[in-house]
């Protein structure tokens, strides 16, 4: 499940939530900057594991707006 994706600068932060095999939701983020030929993704994926989508998704846009807010 993707949520919208926020600009913070020169950074899209695009948070996502997955289920796991046991019924929570795991978080990850991209980041990314440029275009084109030189466009930078980073992709983070959380260990932590959520007992919803929604929780998921709030850490993962809350960690990747931080990182991006901090570079």
């Amino acid at each position: 499940m993707h949520n919208k994706n926020i600009a913070v600068g020169r950074y899209t932060v695009s948070p996502m939530s997955h289920p796991d095999t046991e019924g929570h939701f795991v978080a990850s983020v991209s980041i990314r900057s440029g275009s084109g030929a030189s466009c930078t993704d980073r992709i983070w994926r959380f260990t932590h594991r959520f007992p919803s989508s929604a929780l998921a998704l709030r850490y993962a846009t809350t960690e990747g707006a931080n990182w991006a807010r901090r570079h």
